[in-house]
């Protein structure tokens, strides 16, 4: 059997990992645009900030490994046509430009995404930089030495992280975001207007609200960003405004959403039976609704591809669905979220209810007990869990992913109240703040409680 992979980040390196161990008389082949495989993109802030020194430390894999596994690597070729019929792929090699065709029996589709890159008027002056791979964080790192000024467009996690980074290295950063606020797409406003309170007390400009309409230069490196509202001088710019599934390879030759992510099945096979697909470049089932959504993550991509792996042959093992969960740590603060937001509900027309609670995350008597706000959405109806948010400065970013397997698994919130977490002052209280946030949901309801006799 002819395996070919296309793509080796996360998804594709998952696949390609299990995939020996499960088949080892299988002859497998991997298609890599880059000299290198397995980068956490998710910590390339971390990188640029300098709190990781050591870039090998973001790299979990390598082409040798896989190789050592009996995998043929064909590390800089860009496969530029899959015909889907007669199963063949034609690729070219990057440093010598041969030409390759090959064939497959099956076919795995990890080709990642790619930062979205608007048709803005003086986009390609020099320094205006993307931010997504290895080469271009050492890009971010190098070019930063002699900038000032940063200006970061897009306020989701990678750009609020990069943020952080600059400003903690001294810069004078901007971040500019169409949304009127940061994270919009991970958290409400509450949650959100602390971050960006902290974000102007570090003396951070946001720009929210506006739109960037062109870039200007000088000597052919950009010095001035302008948007529908104001004009921003500025040495360095990282564009941070989205990523879009990389699948043209496969347009019109299998079911997609309309951003060009590949629509798979519980066992990550595409509507062609040959092709299975795992990672970025992938929908995947969103258990808060029941749908598909486009979420990006190196989570989520592990695990689609080791179920692409297993089910190879044959469906062995279903993917459970996601809820999208997701953390960070911007300056003092932690959060995370997992499934619905008030404001992703309003976005797809859910009727939802929110329970707000705001607590401390151990008891008064303790040295320090430091505010938590939590946020849960649920169905009004049916009182299932959809999503939770939480703030602290204190580190309680794993009750979301309780949460998450609250949703994953159908709880309602009023079970919530009671279930069973430990007690123990160095961390908690004795009712714990989940436990509150369903007792707070039952305190708004009607109860009809039996009469005494």
């Amino acid at each position: 059997m002819k395996i070919a992979v296309i793509g080796s980040t996360h998804a594709g390196t998952a696949a390609v990992t299990n995939m020996a161990k499960l088949y080892p008389e299988a002859d497998i082949t991997v298609y890599e645009r880059n000299d290198n495989v397995s980068f956490l993109s998710c910590g390339l802030a971390l990188y640029v900030g300098g709190v990781v020194n050591d870039p090998q430390g973001l790299f979990y894999s390598s082409p040798e490994e896989l190789q050592n596994l009996g995998v043929t690597m064909k590390m800089q070729h860009d496969v530029e046509h899959i015909d889907t019929v007669r199963r063949t792929i034609e690729a070219t090699n990057l440093v010598t430009g041969e030409k390759i065709h090959d064939t497959y029996d099956k076919l795995i589709m990890t080709t990642g995404s790619w930062p979205v890159t608007p048709p803005i008027e003086g986009i390609g002056l020099d320094n205006i930089l993307l931010a997504k791979n290895y080469h271009q964080a050492n890009t971010i790192i190098e070019r930063a030495k002699d900038a000032q000024k940063v200006t970061v467009v897009g306020a989701g996690y990678i750009g609020v992280e990069l943020v952080e980074a600059f400003e903690k290295a001294g810069k004078d950063v901007t971040l500019i975001d169409g949304a009127g606020r940061i994270l919009n797409k991970y958290l409400d406003e509450e949650f959100t207007t602390m971050v960006e309170n902290d974000f102007k007390a570090r003396g951070i400009e946001l720009a929210m609200n506006e739109t960037v309409q062109h870039f200007e230069g000088t000597n052919g490196s950009v010095s001035t960003v302008t948007t529908n509202s104001g004009t921003y001088e500025t040495d360095l710019v990282i564009l941070c405004v989205g990523f879009r599934p990389n699948t043209d390879l496969l347009k019109g030759k299998v079911d997609m959403l309309d951003n060009g992510a590949i629509k798979v099945n519980e066992y990550m096979q595409t509507s062609d039976p040959d092709i299975f697909a795992a990672g970025d470049c992938c929908a995947v089932p969103y258990n808060p609704t029941g749908g598909h959504m486009y979420i990006p993550l190196a989570t989520n991509a592990v695990r689609m591809g080791t179920l692409a792996a297993r089910n190879l042959i044959e469906p062995t093992m279903k993917h459970v669905g996601t809820q999208g969960t997701s953390g960070l740590h911007i300056f003092d603060l932690n959060m995370a979220s997992t499934g619905l937001t008030e404001t992703s509900a309003q976005l797809l027309g859910i009727h939802v209810k929110n329970i707000t609670i705001e607590d401390t995350h151990r008891p008064a008597f303790m040295p320090t007990a430091e505010k938590v706000m939590l946020k849960v959405t649920i169905n009004p109806d049916s009182r299932r869990i959809l999503g939770a948010q939480i703030i602290s400065k204190a580190d309680v970013t794993q009750s979301i992913n309780t949460m998450s397997v609250c949703i994953q698994t159908g709880m309602t919130i009023d079970e919530l109240a009671y279930t069973d977490f430990f007690f123990q002052p160095h961390f908690n209280q004795p009712w714990n703040f989940l436990n509150k946030a369903g007792l707070e949901a039952q305190s708004q309801e009607p109860q009809r409680l039996p009469e005494l006799v």
